[in-house]
């Protein structure tokens, strides 16, 4: 976003003072978290636990969580089992991890305190379940793209762990959220470039689907909501954030070091610090938030 002043007459040089200085501030820059390759080019699914931890998957090798500490360095936290690959990673608010688990169509649950998965919630059917997102209430959606066929589907996980179609015939579903309120779910299509919001009832079921967004340029991956219900969207291949509120309107884009953003969470003090997964470099890169994370609100 730019600023230009056509004219500037009788303002007093403390306001002209403030604004500047609140324009010089919304300037949002990225810079290296980890190092360049620490990850493999498949680094994905950020998420912050309570204590501030930074997770991503495929740390080193293919099939790995990273665990990262609040300078940068990372260790492998767990390896998966089998041939299983994560991608996304969320938390609940009782501090267990859940990943999806895309080769073997699971999703994986990494209870509080252990460093061992177990499948949580299995289901032949998708495609390769690729990004989740965990309501106030505690539903889990995923994304689900068959990136051969630029088509894709949304699921959720029911109260007795069973994984059910909520919509299928989409494009190619990737990057999925829900507001902080709880009363919507936000899916984007990656090769369609399109953004589609429905509301949610309590027992998870969507309804009333809406276009949020759309661009004519640029694929789209991994979204977050921040506490005012701005959605964070990283642009694949462009190599930004772009930050929508909750009107529709982009309210900043952040440009990144690199061009391939996968996935973003928030965390570090207070919340306002989002990282974000960059698949072409293989590490994180972090910037200033605008606002605190909407889960980290919730668990703080």
């Amino acid at each position: 976003m730019s600023f230009s002043i056509h004219r500037i007459r009788l303002v007093p040089c403390g306001i002209l003072f403030i604004a500047l200085f609140s324009c010089k501030n919304q300037q949002l820059k990225s810079t290296d978290y980890t190092k360049e390759g620490s990850f493999t080019k498949g680094v994905e699914g950020p998420a912050v636990d309570a204590g501030g931890a930074v997770y991503a998957v495929n740390f080193q090798k293919e099939g790995t969580i990273g665990v990262i500490n609040d300078v940068g360095q990372g260790k492998i936290f767990c390896e998966l089992p089998g041939n299983s690959v994560g991608n996304g990673i969320r938390f609940d608010v009782q501090g267990n991890m859940y990943v999806a688990d895309y080769v073997n169509h699971n999703v994986l649950i990494i209870k509080k305190g252990s460093r061992t998965s177990q499948v949580h919630a299995h289901n032949a059917k998708m495609n390769q379940p690729n990004d989740l997102a965990i309501s106030p209430s505690g539903t889990i959606f995923l994304s689900d793209p068959n990136w051969a066929e630029s088509t894709g589907s949304i699921w959720k996980v029911n109260s007795n762990r069973d994984i059910e179609l909520l919509e299928d015939g989409m494009g190619t579903t990737n990057g999925i959220e829900v507001s902080p309120d709880g009363a919507y779910l936000y899916v984007n299509e990656s090769v369609q470039r399109t953004v589609w919001r429905y509301n949610l009832d309590k027992e998870g079921n969507i309804s009333n689907k809406t276009m949020f967004a759309s661009f004519d340029d640029y694929g789209m991956d991994g979204m977050r909501c921040d506490e005012k219900g701005n959605l964070y969207i990283t642009r694949y291949d462009k190599g930004t954030v772009v930050i929508l509120n909750p009107d529709k309107k982009i309210i900043k884009e952040v440009q990144l070091k690199g061009k391939k953003p996968s996935n973003i969470t928030f965390g570090g003090k207070n919340g306002k610090t989002c990282y974000v997964t960059m698949a072409d470099r293989g590490n994180l890169e972090t910037f200033p938030a605008l606002h605190a994370g909407a889960f980290y609100k919730r668990i703080h």
